[in-house]
Order: C-alpha cells, then structure tokens, then sequence
C-alpha cells in the first residue's frame, strides 16, 4: 500500500513515538498498549518481553536495516504496517507490503559544513520526507501526515556519550559520531515545533529523564489519565 493511502487515516486523534532510548521501560511499554504507537530500529527485540505492538513501525537508516533486517522481517512477516525509507528499499529487498517513504537524507550525509546543523519539514510525506539526523523526526513529519494532533515521545533520551548505554537495547550498528547526535537531534526538533506551534499540533515529551527540553514534558501516567 502506497503511503498516500495513509494522509488523514488518524485525523485528529493522538499517538506515541517510542524511541529507544536508554530511560524507556517495559511497564512504559505496557502502558501504552491500548494506544496508537510508532515503534522504530532495535525496538522489535524487546518483543519476547511485552505485549505491546506499535500501531505502525519504522525505519530509514541503512546501516541500522542491515543489523536488524532479521529482526525486522521475522517480527513483521506479512505486516502491513511498516514504513520504511526508499534508501533502504534500494539497497536491499523488503518485502513488497512494507510502506516505502521516499527518504531525503542530503542533511544527514552533508559533512562539508561541519556542525553546522539544518533541517526541513515535511507534511505532505508522498513527496518527501526530511532527513532530521534521526528516525524519530521522520515518524513526526509521518504522523503529521497522517493526521495526529497529539504527539508523545517517549524514550527520547537524546543523550549520546561514546562507550555509553545510549539505547535501552542495541541495533548492533556503531555510530563513531554518536557524540554529535544531541546537537544534530535537537536542530530536527525545534524545527518539528515550529512547525507543530504553527499548525495546531501538539508535540509533548514524556521520556524519563534525558536531555530533550525542546517540548513541554508531561508524566506518562498523566498523560494516559487524558481521555483521548
């Protein structure tokens, strides 16, 4: 199914990114379960420990597929409900009822200015997704387009120290510029709220902890006391 198929499909309604970040829990996973989730890269190996399923899951790193392409796949055999980048489908043979998202990655592969950091935003994600130095940008700007108007995060750390705990499990990828990625990340971010601010979205952070101050935070049970 062509990712048009999805614009609007949750029109006004609210949904959960869950990064993997180091703070995020399985009780925070369980929790979730009864809600429209976003789920992305080594979140699949925590599957043998819960009971949650993301709504929907995504991917677009190259190099993070490659580790977790059996994971992936055994996880998500038959499923119609994975949006993965063209860069990956280009590079390797997804299956055909993944969802491809034509990925512009020009930001995250631009080493000529060097920590000078810049990101776009999308809404209208049949024609282009923007590269915001991570997959949790992405699945904002696919949320957006599809019609949430209420956007958690959780397990957005945003915290990165080489030869530290970064991810609540890991891909198997090693990113030698891990260290950088706070600074790439929050540029993404802010641009997602300017966007956000501007468009009657709300994009709010329920991680533990970490360094992500770009959204107002909320407590994860708070949240859920919210009726939808």
């Amino acid at each position: 199914m062509p990712i048009k198929a999805y614009k609007n499909k949750h029109l006004g309604e609210r949904c959960f990114i869950v990064a993997t970040g180091p703070s995020l829990t399985i009780d925070d996973l369980e929790l979730i379960k009864n809600e429209y989730s976003f789920g992305m890269n080594s979140i699949t190996k925590l599957y043998n420990s819960t009971a949650w399923r993301p709504t929907y899951f995504g991917i677009q790193d190259c190099n993070v597929y490659e580790k977790m392409q059996n994971s992936i796949c055994s996880a998500y055999n038959g499923a119609r409900n994975v949006f993965v980048s063209d860069a990956i489908a280009d590079k390797f043979c997804v299956p055909k009822c993944f969802i491809q998202f034509p990925y512009d990655a020009v930001y995250h592969d631009n080493f000529l200015e060097v920590d000078k950091y810049f990101a776009r935003f999308s809404d209208d994600c049949y024609g282009i997704v923007y590269d915001g130095y991570s997959i949790t940008y992405s699945l904002i700007q696919i949320a957006v387009y599809m019609g949430f108007k209420e956007i958690y995060l959780l397990g957005a750390d945003c915290s990165y120290k080489r030869g530290a705990k970064n991810h609540v499990v890991d891909s198997g990828n090693d990113d030698k510029n891990e260290e950088k990625n706070h600074d790439k990340m929050i540029v993404g971010y802010q641009k997602a709220k300017e966007y956000a601010d501007s468009h009657g979205i709300k994009i709010v952070n329920c991680t533990r902890g970490g360094m992500l101050e770009v959204y107002p935070r909320m407590k994860l049970e708070d949240v859920l006391k919210e009726k939808k």
